[in-house]
């Protein structure tokens, strides 16, 4: 029929999931500031006292800025990564049960947890790209910084940003909405300091077993990797390994969190 719309007869599962993947990614603008605020409102003010105000004092040796940095980006890439994933998925599986509408999309269920992965890689890398200038601004000139190993530094953010955003998909489908404080408490908090984020990891040689304790945080890997690239002279762990323990913590935390994902959604 002449002038009749010419309407695709099947829409591929990966264009329902760039759709997804755009509608998530606007309403994260429209909300960037207050996101901004919630992701880098902690480590900024860390860096004004350990990076800025204690240095000035005497308190801490010039050298500590080259090694918190990159841990302070660590911790912004980590954390904007995991509460971009888990915060709404509680929301979405609790009160609002938008959920319920990305599931009647005609793509697999295991689409619909990737596209929040991926919004939480994007909105993760956001966070560390907006911390970097501010946090370099505030500490003035570091000696051992440098930004000329690109490719490695956006290997290392997005393996970091997709290992804590599995872990945010992991967190927001096994934790009930009522939990989402308490998971805060018991996990974040602890991943930070046991983190490696304020100190390097080789600074624990003199505490063997805290040293090869921390190795099951994951924020350990981003810290290191971080300061591997960014302060390639100082000691750091070999990149090859982060980029294994990365890989290894994603693939496991992707296999849980589907699996609960799955779950929940078919419940």
């Amino acid at each position: 029929m002449s002038g009749a719309l010419n309407v695709p007869d099947r829409v591929s599962p990966w264009q329902v999931f760039l759709a997804l993947l755009l509608r998530d990614l606007r309403v994260a603008q429209r909300e960037l500031h207050y996101f901004l605020i919630r992701t880098t409102l902690q480590p900024l003010l860390f860096i004004v006292v350990f990076g800025y105000v204690l240095p000035k004092m005497g308190f801490v040796q010039r050298g500590y800025n080259a090694a918190l940095l990159p841990g302070i980006l660590a911790i912004s890439l980590a954390f904007a990564s995991v509460q971009s994933v888990s915060l709404p998925m509680v929301a979405d599986f609790g009160w609002t049960k938008e959920i319920e509408d990305r599931l009647l999309a005609p793509i697999p269920i295991r689409l619909v947890a990737f596209e929040k992965v991926v919004n939480g890689v994007i909105q993760g890398a956001i966070s560390a790209l907006f911390v970097l200038p501010i946090a370099r601004l505030i500490m003035g000139p570091i000696d051992a910084l440098t930004v000329s190993h690109v490719g490695e530094l956006v290997l290392v953010t997005l393996l970091g940003a997709g290992a804590f955003s599995v872990l945010g998909l992991l967190m927001g489908t096994a934790i009930q909405p009522q939990q989402i404080g308490l998971m805060f408490s018991i996990i974040v908090a602890p991943m930070i300091f046991f983190g490696c984020a304020y100190y390097p990891w080789r600074g624990l040689d003199r505490i063997p077993a805290l040293k090869y304790a921390v190795l099951v945080n994951p924020l350990v890997y981003v810290a290191e990797g971080m300061r591997g690239v960014l302060t390639p002279s100082l000691p750091h762990m070999s990149l090859r390994i982060v980029s294994l323990a990365l890989a290894a913590l994603t693939a496991v935390f992707w296999r849980w969190g589907l699996a609960a994902f799955e779950k929940r959604a078919i419940s």
